[in-house]
């Protein structure tokens, strides 16, 4: 670990002196007709700028900023002029409603806030400074008239390593999400594993991640990992619903050679004809997120003839597990593969201690007598959720697994009730707290439930107030209503009326018992189906 590190000077600005004409950003609209290919050289000027403008606003060293965009060029050259200034930026997805923009900019103590104009439409009484990219709204300063306009360079403070880097939210079982802290070299150095043993990244590549920007899986993928390799980041302005055929298209068309997607994006794009489309630059397939099924690794590799990779780590860790192409290690279908360089990983019962092969536990990390360099600093201004992530000499991911005897690791599920689907973290009293907005609702939990296209989908369970009746209007009333007032994702799309929900004495949520219920019942519909099936 070096004294100072500072993601966007010793990195970007390093390849720029190095290699300025490599394209580090290739960017291509929707349309397919407007694209922007900028260079290293290019990069450092404009993130040069950028930290100019932002400086010139007040912005200063420790300052924490809210940036939500979607893929667009704005967005990797805002992340790099607030980290080279020494600013914290904090990610956020366009899909946050204003309620959830509101709650961020407040707990974080934001110093200012970067969008577009659906962004600022959803922006309310925020006092600090408003920074907008394209058209928007008036109090608004327009970020590309502003890089134009100011000095092509600012001063330069190194930054210490253990400084504060970037904030990212993450769900949790309880509460609202919480701020995952990670320091400018535990996360823009840390993320050279990634970017090396796992995307497998040298500075011929191009890689293409299909990550939204505000989820720290574009910090992996399209930012820290590639970059630290020196390869291009390719991306594809995709506002509108996911289309499978554009993705295979811009995949034969471009000379992509690393992609990385997530489980719900293959199960969609194996639905295509793929034996349509040839890939003579592709190279090396990706996979993190959620769980891959033997049979679409199997589908893909006759197709392509290529091996999906998965990996396994969270938005307070770099890659902590995977399948390292580099490294030789041969892929076991439906395994997350072996712990990556630098993290003694393990499974561990309730009381700290290793299991055996077989056994399924908790996905541990061990912090003592040494710490991990790429691991998170803790949830920010929240002490008490950071100390329930340790025990002894570990840090405990929440997640389940048991590994085989030649250390391969297999995913079982949430050692809490954080729902995954489609590879969004979702906390079930986000979705509690939304349905509890409407005047119909008493009482909600929410759980998730295998689906076989999302992994998960949400299943809310619904206590009606006196004079309220249950009702499939009153069912998509609700579904509505959670999806204007939290980012829509998280809407059930499962709801079911019940008398009563089952509780602890203490009066907390039994969630494991909603969970059997709605395992009984699906159980039951299939055992409905196979006697109506059943010629006898």
């Amino acid at each position: 670990m070096p004294t100072y590190f500072n993601f966007s000077h010793d990195v970007v600005e390093r390849l720029a002196a190095e290699r300025p004409d490599a394209l580090a950003l290739w960017w291509i609209d929707e349309t397919g007709l407007v694209e922007q290919k900028i260079t290293f050289s290019d990069m450092a000027s404009r993130l040069r700028r950028a930290a100019s403008l932002f400086a010139s606003l007040g912005i200063r060293r420790g300052d924490r900023v809210l940036i939500i965009l979607p893929r667009v060029p704005q967005w990797w050259i805002a992340m790099l002029g607030l980290i080279r200034l020494g600013a914290i930026p904090i990610p956020g997805t366009p899909l946050l409603t204003r309620k959830d923009i509101s709650y961020r900019l407040d707990i974080a103590s934001a110093h200012a806030v970067i969008t577009d104009a659906a962004g600022a439409r959803k922006v309310d009484q925020f006092a600090g400074i408003r920074i907008g990219v394209g058209q928007t709204e008036a109090g608004w300063i327009d970020f590309d008239d502003g890089v134009g306009q100011v000095a092509a360079d600012c001063a330069y403070e190194p930054s210490k390593s253990t400084d504060p880097g970037i904030i990212y939210f993450t769900s949790g079982t309880a509460g609202e999400a919480k701020m995952v802290l990670h320091t400018q070299a535990g996360y823009g150095l840390g993320h050279r594993i990634t970017g090396k043993y796992w995307l497998d990244l040298g500075p011929t590549d191009t890689i293409w991640a299909l990550a939204d920007t505000g989820w720290g899986k574009t910090a992996w993928s399209s930012f820290f990992g590639p970059w630290l390799q020196g390869a291009t980041v390719f991306t594809l302005n995709m506002p509108g619903k996911f289309d499978a055929g554009l993705i295979l298209k811009t995949l034969a068309h471009y000379p992509i050679s690393v992609f990385c997607c997530p489980a719900t994006a293959l199960r969609l794009i194996i639905r295509k004809d793929l034996s349509a489309y040839q890939f003579p630059h592709l190279r090396h397939c990706v996979s993190a997120g959620e769980s891959l099924n033997p049979p679409i690794l199997d589908f893909w590799r006759k197709a392509t003839g290529l091996t999906i990779y998965e990996a396994y780590g969270q938005t307070e860790t770099v890659c902590l597990i995977g399948n390292f192409r580099c490294l030789g290690q041969p892929v076991r279908p439906g395994s997350m593969g072996q712990p990556a360089p630098g993290f003694n990983v393990a499974v561990i019962d309730e009381d700290g201690r290793e299991l055996p092969p077989g056994a399924v536990g908790q996905i541990a990390v061990r912090v003592k007598p040494e710490r991990p360099v790429a691991m998170f600093e803790g949830y920010w201004r929240n002490p008490e959720e950071t100390r329930k992530r340790y025990l002894g000499d570990w840090y405990l991911t929440g997640d389940t697994a048991y590994r085989d005897a030649d250390g391969y690791f297999y995913f079982v599920g949430r050692a809490d009730d954080v729902i995954n689907s489609s590879s969004y973290r979702i906390g079930p009293s986000e979705v509690e707290s939304a349905l509890l907005e409407h005047s119909a609702v008493l009482e909600a939990g929410a759980v998730g439930v295998p689906d076989e296209l999302r992994g998960e989908i949400v299943r809310a369970y619904v206590v009606l107030r006196d004079g309220f009746a249950p009702s499939e209007h009153l069912k998509h009333e609700l579904q509505s209503h959670c999806k204007r007032v939290t980012a829509p994702y998280k809407y059930p799309r499962q709801i079911e009326f019940i008398d009563e929900l089952p509780k602890t004495i203490s009066g907390k949520i039994r969630r494991v018992e909603l969970r059997a219920r709605a395992a009984a019942a699906a159980a039951g519909k299939a055992d409905a189906a196979a006697l109506l099936s059943d010629p006898r």
